[in-house]
């Protein structure tokens, strides 16, 4: 028996669909900016309107509640239009990594099994050999910024190009009824990075997205102006829009109605100067990125004057986090995955918080962070029990909030294995401090056995990046016939520091044993210098990548 208060007869019961996010701004922000790149700039207003328009396109098609629409572009307008007219027309909207390889890239195409490709004319070289007599995809959208033209390219496969984007906006109607239904229905999918087997999809409904981005929007509006969100702010994303939403922030930006800036393809000159002539004030992206923007800044000998940029996807050294709060970047770190939408934790400021040391503000700057709002995070022992607080109780990190994937697409038992006794799984190895700090030390598969001690390659990797000669390292496993493992340091120099020796790197790791930071056995057996770190398409070191280059070898 229900003991639920009934509602009055005409209440609206406010599904949580992605349509909903967009009410404020239609109030409050019709004259807000959206620029892409040196291409275009409209308002809100337009914003909507184009919604509106290409969901017209879309419902011409005759597609039904469900069907997939696939798309491949750079960060763009186009892209912030299609998060919202495609999945609030009950279709799913497919981000595809375009940075896969090609045949990863169709992978996911022909497992997600769109029928709308909605393609730039960049991408027209991979795909254009497509077999698509075989393949779901019954219309393409043609996107393009370099007025290349679509004759030609698809051969047999013209006639299943709709149209030039633009065009077909410019031609559709204006106006649309978006309906209300189940907020459980799947929105988005795209497919995770991971460097063993094919690439594996996740998905997110309405429901999700909506109290991700709430999550997203409360957990930042916590933070101190230095580090949160605030109206004022102008928002760029330098993580790509196919990865996990652009972590969300399209959304919430928009939710919000912020002045929203779209870079295009990442290079450091464009991203430079959009940064300084549009006043971004808040970005996120991996490491990587934020070496280049800041080689960039040195070249032309500017700063970031305080600009707000969370890292995620790889570790936040404190030897970068150093350099980038020297030239004007307030950087800190956030912690998700693509299964989980994916914020998870932030690094915590307060505005009331005791003055500390530089040294300890940069260590806490590149911790995982604290967990965000309505998540629940816990460690789990060998036993899968909650283990206690501190250093030394260290297990797989689990999570539980409203916004995860609940399992992979058509892939079931990979889900299983995601979900455990009601617990996502992350297969990264942490602890949690009293004060409710996480701190990562290593992934499952990368953490290095030696002599029966686990050693952790993200510790030994973050004292190595404090060397001021130092650009990239990684720290991997090698075979060891004493010992069974020991670690490999392979090592990027800066390039005005080429004449830096193993043994100059190895004495920073000494003294962290003298200190007892770490342990003597932590210390790596072998330093390697090379030119460039493999990197994953979104740039994550590729450590499986580095062990099969280096791991057989035996350490000395």
């Amino acid at each position: 028996m229900s003991n639920a208060y009934p509602s009055a007869p005409s209440a609206y019961e406010f599904p949580l669909l992605i349509k909903q996010l967009l009410n404020r701004a239609k109030t409050v922000s019709l004259d807000q900016e959206i620029i892409y790149a040196d291409k275009k700039r409209l308002t809100y207003a337009e914003l909507f309107t184009r919604i509106n328009r290409l969901a017209n396109v879309l419902e011409d098609l005759n597609l039904d509640a469900g069907d997939v629409v696939a798309v491949m572009d750079w960060d763009s307008h186009r892209y912030l239009e299609s998060y919202f007219a495609v999945p609030m027309s009950q279709y799913i909207l497919q981000t595809v990594n375009v940075r896969l390889s090609p045949e990863k890239v169709l992978y996911t195409i022909n497992h997600a099994k769109p029928k709308v490709l909605m393609l730039n004319s960049e991408f027209a070289e991979l795909v254009k050999n497509y077999q698509f007599e075989n393949s779901s995809i019954q219309h393409i959208i043609w996107l393009d910024d370099n007025d290349m033209s679509v004759e030609g390219v698809f051969g047999d496969n013209q006639g299943r190009v709709v149209g030039e984007y633009e065009a077909l906006l410019d031609s559709a109607d204006s106006d649309f009824d978006f309906p209300d239904f189940d907020e459980n229905t799947i929105a988005t999918t795209f497919y995770t990075s991971g460097t063993t087997g094919d690439p594996k999809g996740v998905f997110f409904s309405h429901r999700q997205l909506v109290l991700h981005s709430l999550a997203e929007a409360a957990s930042f509006g916590m933070l101190p102006n230095k580090q949160g969100v605030s109206y004022g702010d102008v928002y760029m994303p330098m993580t790509p829009m196919f990865h996990v939403h652009a972590w969300g922030f399209p959304f919430t930006a928009t939710m919000i109605g912020l002045k929203q800036v779209y870079p295009g393809r990442y290079a450091p000159d464009t991203l430079l100067d959009l940064i300084i002539n549009e006043k971004v004030s808040i970005t996120h992206c991996v490491p990587t990125i934020l070496q280049m923007v800041l080689k960039e800044a040195q070249d032309r000998d500017t700063s970031f004057n305080g600009l707000k940029m969370i890292i995620g996807g790889s570790r936040l050294t404190e030897g970068l986090a150093k350099a980038a709060l020297a030239q004007g970047i307030e950087v800190y770190t956030g912690y998700g995955m693509s299964e989980t939408a994916p914020l998870i934790s932030l690094t915590d400021f307060s505005i009331n918080e005791p003055k500390m040391s530089e040294e300890k503000d940069i260590a806490r700057r590149c911790m995982t962070g604290k967990p965000i709002l309505m998540v629940d995070a816990q460690v789990w022992g060998e036993n899968n029990q909650s283990v206690a607080t501190g250093k030394e109780h260290t297990g797989e990190l689990v999570l539980r909030a409203p916004w995860l994937t609940q399992s992979y697409l058509k892939n079931d038992d990979a889900g299983v294995e995601l979900w455990q006794q009601g617990y996502m799984h992350t297969q990264d190895i942490a602890y949690i401090r009293p004060d409710g700090y996480i701190k990562i030390t290593d992934r499952l598969k990368d953490v290095i056995k030696s002599g029966g001690e686990w050693i952790s390659s993200l510790e030994i990797e973050t004292i190595l990046s404090l060397h001021p000669s130092v650009a990239d390292v990684s720290v991997i496993g090698i075979r060891d016939p004493q010992w069974g493992e020991r670690p490999l340091a392979l090592v990027v120099l800066k390039p005005d520091c080429q004449e830096t020796s193993s043994d100059d790197i190895k004495a920073i790791a000494d003294q962290a044993v003298s200190k007892g930071i770490i342990p003597k056995y932590g210390v790596p057996s072998e330093f390697k210098f090379v030119d460039e770190l493999p990197k994953t398409s979104v740039g994550k070191h590729d450590k499986k990548l580095m062990r099969e280059m280096y791991g057989n070898q035996t350490g000395v």
